[in-house]
C-alpha cells in the first residue's frame, strides 16, 4: 500500500538521547529518520562504518567532526543547516560535534555499500 508519510511530523522525544529510525531498506541500502535534541557525539571514540553514509538536515541544524587524519576531502568539520547535505565515505571516522539544543534536529541518512557511488550516472 502507498502511503504519504511527513518526515517532520509525530517526532519521537529525544531529549536524553538521539533517535534512530529505519524508514525503508533494500540490497544493502538503508535509509532512516535520525532524531537530536541538543546531543553530540561522546569525545573519545568515532563513528568509523562499513558503508557510505549521506546525511541531509531537514531541520535544525548540526556540526559534524572528522578525525584530522581522515579529513584531506572534508575539512575538520562541517556545519549543516536546513537542507544542507553531506556524504560521509565508508571508513571516515566523525563524529557529532553538536546539534540544536533548543528544539530538535531531524536528519534523513541513506547508508549504502562503499563500491557504490550514487553520483556516478551508472548507480
Amino acid at each position: 500500500m502507498t502511503q504519504v508519510n511527513n518526515l517532520l511530523a509525530n517526532l519521537p522525544d529525544a531529549s536524553t538521547a538521539e533517535v534512530f529510525e529505519a524508514l525503508a531498506s533494500a540490497k544493502g541500502v538503508e535509509i532512516e529518520r535520525i532524531v537530536s535534541h541538543g546531543q553530540s557525539s561522546p569525545e573519545i571514540g568515532w563513528y568509523e562504518q562499513d558503508r557510505n553514509e549521506w546525511v541531509m538536515v531537514l531541520r535544525g541544524a548540526a556540526r559534524i567532526d572528522f578525525d584530522s587524519a581522515d579529513s584531506s576531502e572534508l575539512g575538520k568539520s562541517a556545519e549543516l543547516r536546513e537542507g544542507d547535505s553531506l556524504n560521509i565515505p565508508a571508513g571516515c571516522r566523525h563524529r557529532v560535534g553538536w546539534t540544536t539544543p533548543d528544539f530538535p534536529t531531524v536528519w534523513l541518512a541513506v547508508h549504502y555499500p562503499p563500491d557504490q557511488d550514487p553520483f556516478d550516472e551508472g548507480f
